[in-house]
């Protein structure tokens, strides 16, 4: 119940406007849990709660940047293909009905992968980095998005 507070005031802080850019994007992750290799359809299909565990059976759990974040607001775009509002009303929507959990939001990618690196089955999206205490997930072949 208090994902679901949690989720609420962290909706409510975000401030609205932040325009997508064309940023690069790149997929970390626990070095428990995720594959070295997704498809994009996996990708979203995992970005969108609608898998909660990972192969070798650790929980999934996912970090993201807040949507008032050009790099959240770009994620937005390119994986959700939502705005920031639509994406936050996406997954307050998921948590209420019970179906997810609520991914853990943050204001910077210092912060995602810091909380990725220490957090067994978490997967998170960043700008392009060389965080070595994450593993980079390759997409369809390719490093970024």
């Amino acid at each position: 119940m208090h994902y679901k507070l949690l989720l609420f005031f962290i909706l409510l802080s975000t401030a609205f406007g932040v325009q997508a850019q064309d940023a690069e994007l790149t997929v970390i992750s626990n070095n428990k849990g995720a594959p070295s290799e997704l498809k994009m359809t996996m990708l979203k299909s995992i970005f969108k709660g609608e898998k909660q565990r990972w192969p070798d059976g650790t929980k999934v759990i996912i970090a993201l940047m807040k949507t008032s974040t050009p790099i959240g607001s770009t994620t937005s775009k390119k994986i959700y293909d939502m705005s920031g509002d639509e994406l936050n009303k996406f997954w307050l929507a998921l948590v209420f009905q019970g179906k997810a959990q609520a991914p853990a939001f943050f204001n910077t990618e210092s912060d995602l992968e810091n909380f990725v690196s220490q957090t067994p089955g978490a997967i998170g999206i960043t700008g392009l980095t060389n965080n070595t205490n994450n593993k980079s997930i390759l997409i369809d072949g390719k490093k970024s998005l």
